[in-house]
């Protein structure tokens, strides 16, 4: 059995230049703050992906009820004002209750990349084109690129035969780095030509399991910290508790571990320092997912330190400035504005 998670300035930044890996190790011996929680944006339908720009404004995407074609990108102000940007992205549900449509989205120059996991397509907005308050636009008249059909075209040594185009990242020269969780792979397009090709595929997790010596790894998140990609990975049924992998991958597609010790990732984000901030879904109990068991964890190669809990199957994370993240909880149809 396998899962889809489509369910599913300038004295700081001196500073961090000069020493945030020392910073970092300092972080690492203290206690967290208590966090400060408050909710910027409720009654969103699905929620997942998030994207900070210049403004302080949040770009969102909501895959919608899956009862009809209601997906679509969303604008939130620093005041939690909600603006419709585009509509009718198609939406679907399982049988399961998961929602099925757009999944995260990446502000690269200008321009809005965003994920359809299930039509597999890459869509594209010209952020600027659009003021709050303006009439929203058609899905329809958006420009797209069909990843989707690489993906499943490509025969890959472990082949799933699914395709889920899921998150994503720019890397060396612009190019961006497709995560697509349903083939455990990473495609690279190409930034001046639009290309594709294979720049990775993601290995099973090993676990400690009886009977399950490795599962699918399940990728849902990747970012880009200037010298290497790190990829948060879910794990396969039966999502092994502890035993969720962040992986470190070269610019050549070679893949280490990071670190473990951590369950049911559903994204990662660089925090001030460039190490990771990762979410957990939740824990899996035998049958179900239990509620308001996911966490937000500060991860680095020493350890694990939990930042946030309790929340309810939170999906993804944006950082929003030095300490401030947002968190997506989809079912809930929240955003969370944290502050460490």
């Amino acid at each position: 059995m396998r899962v889809q998670p489509a369910f599913l300035l300038s004295i700081p930044v001196f500073l961090c230049l000069t020493g945030c890996q020392y910073l970092s190790e300092i972080a690492d011996e203290v206690k967290p703050r208590q966090p400060q929680v408050s909710t910027l944006a409720r009654e969103l339908a699905a929620p997942l992906g998030m994207e900070t720009d210049a403004h302080g404004q949040l770009w969102i995407t909501e895959a919608g009820t899956g009862r009809t074609n209601d997906g679509q990108l969303s604008l939130v102000t620093p005041q939690g004002q909600v603006y419709p940007v585009v509509r009718g992205f198609a939406s679907a549900v399982s049988p399961e209750g998961a929602i099925f449509g757009l999944n995260h989205l990446l502000l690269q120059d200008g321009t809005l990349y965003m994920l359809h996991g299930t039509e597999g397509r890459l869509y594209k907005f010209d952020a600027a084109s659009f003021k709050p308050g303006d009439a929203p636009r058609q899905a329809t008249d958006l420009p797209y690129e069909d990843v989707g059909s690489f993906v499943k075209a490509y025969d890959f040594a472990e082949d799933t035969g699914e395709t889920d185009l899921f998150n994503l990242t720019a890397g060396p020269e612009g190019d961006l780095y497709i995560l697509d969780a349903g083939a455990n792979a990473i495609i690279r397009r190409k930034s001046t030509t639009g290309a594709l090709s294979v720049f990775a595929t993601v290995p099973a997790v090993k676990t400690t399991l009886p009977g399950f010596p490795v599962v699918e790894a399940v990728p849902t998140g990747i970012v880009y910290d200037g010298r290497q990609f790190l990829v948060a990975t879910f794990t396969g049924f039966p999502f092994p508790k502890e035993q969720a992998v962040i992986y470190a991958v070269d610019v050549q597609g070679n893949f280490s571990v990071f670190q473990t010790g951590l369950s049911t990732l559903t994204d990662i984000e660089l925090a001030i320092d460039r190490r990771p901030v990762v979410v957990e879904y939740g824990t899996w109990t035998g049958e179900t997912f239990a509620e308001n068991s996911g966490r937000v964890v500060r991860s680095t190669r020493q350890r694990n330190t939990p930042l946030l809990t309790g929340l309810n199957f939170p999906n993804s994370i944006e950082r929003g400035g030095l300490n401030t993240y947002y968190v997506a909880q989809t079912f809930a149809g929240t955003i969370q504005k944290v502050s460490f």
